[in-house]
C-alpha cells in the first residue's frame, strides 16, 4: 500500500491541478457507471460532519453505504469505508491497478467497445486525488454498495468528485478558504462549490447566509434549491431538537454525538438530503436517532479522554476558528487552556490567530514539516502583530509543543490542539503515550 501512494504523487507535475477533462477520460476507459444512488457533499466547512452524519444514519437503516472524504488523519484507509469500515489495503490496491492501467491506456476487460483498440489511446497524467477518486468509486461499485457519499475535495465545479452524477448535491457553508483556486471573495468561492449543482436535482445548502451566486447557479442549471430556514429549518430545546423539512417533521431527535454549537446546521442539512432520497432510500425515525448517536468523526472539536481536557480540531480558517472560539466559550471554565497551535502558511493564519485570540492563556507555536507548513516563528509574529498579549512559546514540532502542555497543565486545565489537518494528525499519534507517561492519568 505504501509503495502504491508513494506511486501516486509522482504521476502528476502538480499537487493540485483543477479540472474534469483527465478524470472524466479514465472514468471512461474503466466503465464506471454507479446504479446506485449518489450523494455529493460540498462547503468549506462543515463537509466531513455531514458525510459523517448521512453515514451513520443510513449504515443504521440498513443501508450497504460507501463513503468517499479527505483528507486522512493517520492512514489513507479512512478515505474510503464501506459499511463503515475502512476499505482494506487488498481492496484499495486492486482497485488502483485498475486505475492505473486504465490511465496509462493498457486493455481493460470493462473498457467501452468504443475504445478498444483506438489507436489514438495515450497515457493521461492524474493528480494523487483524482486517482483515489476514480479507485474509491471503483471500490463502491465492486463492493456493491447501495448508496455512495462523495466530498468534494477542493471547490466543486472543476473538482474530480464532479465527474460523477449525483442523486442530491449538498454545499454546506461557503467562507474564505483556498482562495488561490476559488476566488478572493464569498460570491466567487461560492459559485465554484455551486459547480456540483445539477439540473431537475435538489441541491441543499446548509447555512443561513445564501451567496447570491449560490441562488444564480442553481437557477442557471435548473437544480432545485433547498436553504436552511426556507425549504427546511430546526429548532433547539435543552435536551432534544426538532427539524422541520418537506417531507414533514422529525421530533424529539437526540443531539449529534459531535460537539458544537454547529452540528445542527449539518444535521439539517443531513436530514434534508434523505427528505429528497425518502423513494429511493427511506429512512426510519429510529434510524435518524440512533445515526446521531452514534456517528463518529475525529479531529472536530473531538475530546479525548482524561485530564486534563484535550480538545482536537482541524479548524484551518477563519468561519472554522469562529466556530471553535464559540464551542471553547461554551464549556465550563477552566484555570488555563493552553493551544497547540500549527498551521500552513498558505492559510489566514492572522484572522485565525484572531479569532481564538480571547480564548487562550498560552500558546504553544509549532512548525509543520510539510512542503506549506508555516514555521513557529513566522506563526508567532502573526500573533502578536494580531495583538496577542498572552504567553507565547515556540517548539520545533507540534509533539514538542505537546509534550510541554502535558507538562505544564494540571487536571483543571484544557490542552487544545488545532490549526492544520497535520497539526491533529501529529497530535493524535503522539497524545496517548505522552499522557500516559507524562500524567499518568488516562
Amino acid at each position: 500500500m505504501s509503495d502504491w501512494l508513494a506511486y501516486l504523487e509522482t504521476k502528476h507535475p502538480k499537487a493540485i491541478d483543477l479540472g474534469l477533462e483527465r478524470v472524466a477520460k479514465v472514468k471512461q476507459r474503466l466503465g464506471l457507471k454507479p446504479t446506485f444512488p449518489v450523494i455529493v457533499v460540498g462547503g468549506t466547512n462543515g463537509k466531513g460532519s455531514v458525510c459523517a452524519m448521512l453515514e451513520s444514519i443510513l449504515h443504521a437503516a440498513g443501508y450497504r453505504v460507501g463513503c468517499y472524504t479527505s483528507p486522512h488523519l493517520l492512514d489513507y484507509n479512512e478515505r474510503v469505508r464501506i459499511g463503515q469500515r475502512q476499505a482494506s489495503d487488498a481492496m484499495l490496491c486492486a482497485a488502483f491497478e485498475r486505475v492505473e492501467q486504465a490511465r496509462a491506456a493498457l486493455p481493460l476487460q470493462n473498457m467501452d467497445a468504443s475504445l478498444q483498440g483506438n489507436d489514438e489511446l495515450s497515457e493521461i497524467s492524474l493528480t494523487y486525488f483524482e486517482f483515489g477518486t476514480l479507485a474509491a468509486m471503483q471500490c463502491f461499485i465492486d463492493q456493491a454498495v447501495e448508496v455512495a457519499i462523495l466530498e468534494v475535495g477542493l471547490g466543486g465545479r472543476l473538482d474530480a468528485v464532479n465527474v460523477f452524477d449525483h442523486d442530491c448535491a449538498v454545499v454546506t457553508s461557503i467562507d474564505l478558504d483556498h482562495m488561490e483556486y476559488l476566488g478572493d471573495t464569498r460570491e466567487q468561492i461560492a459559485f465554484e462549490k455551486a459547480g456540483i449543482f445539477r439540473a431537475r436535482k435538489v441541491a441543499v445548502f446548509g447555512d443561513r447566509n445564501v451567496p447570491i451566486t449560490i441562488r444564480t447557479q442553481a437557477q442557471h442549471v435548473g437544480a432545485q434549491l433547498w436553504c436552511l430556514d426556507e425549504q427546511f429549518s430546526f429548532t433547539a430545546g435543552a435536551q432534544q431538537w426538532n427539524y422541520h423539512g418537506v417531507s414533514g417533521t422529525r421530533s424529539a431527535l437526540p443531539y449529534p454525538a459531535l460537539r458544537g454549537a454547529f452540528q445542527l446546521h449539518n444535521a439539517s442539512a443531513a436530514l434534508a438530503v434523505l427528505d429528497t432520497l425518502k423513494n429511493k432510500l427511506p429512512v426510519s425515525m429510529a434510524a435518524v436517532r440512533r445515526g446521531l448517536v452514534e456517528v463518529v468523526l475525529p479531529g472536530r472539536f473531538q475530546v479525548v479522554p482524561g485530564r486534563p481536557m484535550l480538545i482536537l480540531d482541524v479548524a484551518h480558517n477563519p468561519q472554522a476558528a469562529r466556530s471553535l472560539a464559540q464551542n471553547l466559550a461554551d464549556l465550563p471554565p477552566c484555570r488555563k487552556t493552553f493551544a497547540v497551535f500549527a498551521m500552513l502558511k498558505d492559510k489566514d493564519m492572522a484572522s485565525v490567530a484572531r479569532a481564538l485570540k480571547g480564548q487562550v492563556d498560552v500558546w504553544l507555536v509549532a512548525g509543520i514539516a510539510a512542503p506549506r507548513g508555516a514555521t513557529a516563528t513566522e506563526l508567532s509574529r502573526v500573533l502578536y502583530a494580531e495583538g496577542v498579549e498572552s504567553a507565547v512559546l515556540t517548539f520545533v514540532t507540534v509533539t514538542d509543543a505537546l509534550q510541554h502542555a502535558c507538562n505544564e497543565a494540571v487536571e483543571n486545565d484544557r490542552i487544545i490542539a488545532f490549526g492544520s489537518f497535520y497539526t491533529v494528525a501529529e497530535v493524535m499519534r503522539a497524545q496517548s503515550a505522552l499522557r500516559v507517561d507524562l500524567r499518568g492519568d488516562t
